[in-house]
């Protein structure tokens, strides 16, 4: 009896050495790799404040949780350890592809109503504004004419680019350092085409860079109220980055146009600074003195004629 309880834990030892032992198949002895997540704490902070950081790089990390975007699939968690997770494509909401503004930087931007609905993408200098969409260049400003004593509205994007998408949607992109060589109204341009680098032209100046990012539709120049931004940008923006390239605000800028038309009047941040006159010296005019009447010269009384008498 003894004998043979030796004997079936000696064959469970072997059994298990066997197993362990390198080379067979369907059995791994690595433990689950696990992916770290950077500093939790600080990203539920951000997100409490409105705002996101988004690493460098494209195209981004989906994941799911509380920055996910209406429309955005989180990748599902593998459940064996192998090749990795099996990505699942997110759900197709629109017949359109888009791409997030800037690539190849990190970025923060604001999530939340902020003055006007449009949204700053913070970033380094020189980080590459791209076209979110394919579509045509509608208005192109390569000169910062903004001033801080005008403080004109329709100046304050400083250089800017807005195209037209092909989903009938303009995107602004605006405080840009420069524009692309090639940018000009008109042309042709593919998601992901470099418009210009981000800087702090316009009423940026003086803060860090940045872009000013803005959706809306088409409009005369005159309307510069409606290019600086109508629609709220975020959740498109969340969803183009946490992976549903099709998130469209085509349907909502449809229905913000036909409720408040395609020229409504200015509400926000609408007056400009009114320039003071500027002061200039009083010419002092000299009081003129009546001009003399000139004195008649004297003259000289011919002197006696002299006779000649002949002798």
């Amino acid at each position: 009896m003894r004998s043979g309880r030796v004997t079936a834990l000696a064959g469970l030892a072997l059994l298990a050495a066997g197993c362990a032992a390198p080379g067979v198949p369907g059995i791994s002895t690595a433990p689950p790799s696990i992916t770290p997540v950077a500093n939790p704490s600080a990203d539920a902070a951000e997100e409490s404040q409105g705002f996101r950081t988004v690493p460098s790089g494209s195209p981004a990390p989906s994941g799911g949780g509380a920055s996910s975007a209406p429309g955005a699939t989180p990748l599902p968690t593998p459940g064996v350890v192998g090749d990795g997770p099996v990505r699942v494509p997110p759900p197709k909401v629109s017949s359109y592809t888009y791409v997030f503004p800037v690539q190849g930087c990190k970025v923060s931007y604001a999530r939340k109503l902020l003055v006007l609905p449009k949204t700053t993408i913070w970033a380094k200098r020189g980080c590459r504004f791209v076209a979110p969409i394919d579509g045509t260049v509608h208005e192109v400003n390569r000169t910062d004419r903004w001033s801080a004593s005008t403080d004109r509205g329709a100046d304050r994007e400083g250089r800017f680019v807005s195209i037209i998408g092909v989903d009938g949607v303009r995107y602004l992109g605006g405080h840009l350092h420069s524009v692309a060589k090639g940018i000009r109204p008109g042309a042709k341009v593919k998601a992901g085409q470099v418009l210009g680098r981000i800087g702090n032209s316009g009423d940026a100046a003086g803060k860090a860079p940045n872009l000013y990012f803005a959706v809306s539709w088409e409009a005369p120049a005159d309307y510069w109220w409606v290019r600086r931004g109508m629609v709220k940008p975020w959740k498109y923006l969340d969803a183009w980055y946490d992976g549903n390239p099709t998130y469209s605000p085509r349907e909502e800028m449809l229905a913000l146009r036909k409720r408040v038309g395609a020229t409504p009047q200015c509400t926000v941040r609408c007056a400009s600074k009114v320039q003071p006159p500027q002061w200039q010296p009083q010419r002092t005019v000299p009081t003129q003195r009546p001009t003399p009447k000139p004195k008649p010269k004297r003259t000289k009384k011919p002197d006696d004629e002299f006779v000649f008498i002949e002798e």
